[in-house]
């Protein structure tokens, strides 16, 4: 009886552990687009950080709106399109910027959020306004205006 009981258990573990490690992989339905989780504000704007930054590129279709625009404002303001930003990215694949980053939320409400994301290089500064919405229960970025000092 008792070598059942330790049997019984022992399955349980493994059963346990095998749900476990399962859930914690993020769900592929294409084995080359990685799906990743953007069911709050919070996990959106720490993934778009993350893109920026430190070249992520996984999920990076699944981050912006269809709508979604890129403004820069500079010397000469420019307004790149959502294809013109996730080409680019993709490109950076694995690139680390050298720089400090810090992110404030400005508003946040049920259906969307406006966020201060701050990146100090040496020398100059680019601050993103990122505006976040939800969509169907994902929240993604529908704009992002980028100044620089």
């Amino acid at each position: 009886m008792n070598t059942i009981a330790k049997t019984f258990a022992a399955a349980a573990l493994i059963a346990v552990s095998t749900f476990t490690m399962a859930a914690g992989k993020p769900e592929v339905s294409n084995p080359k687009k990685a799906v990743v989780n953007l069911s709050t504000a919070d996990l959106a704007i720490d993934h778009y950080v993350a893109v920026m930054t430190a070249g992520q590129s996984a999920g990076v279709e699944q981050l912006f709106t269809e709508e979604f625009s890129q403004k820069v404002q500079a010397s000469e303001d420019k307004t790149n399109s959502r294809s013109e930003v996730i080409s680019f990215l993709k490109k950076q694949k694995g690139e680390q910027l050298n720089c400090k980053t810090s992110t404030s939320i400005i508003q946040e409400s049920a259906d969307y959020m406006i966020a201060k994301v701050t990146m100090q290089f040496d020398g100059f500064t680019k601050t993103d306004l990122v505006t976040l919405v939800n969509d169907g229960g994902n929240w993604k970025v529908s704009q992002s205006i980028n100044s620089y000092k």
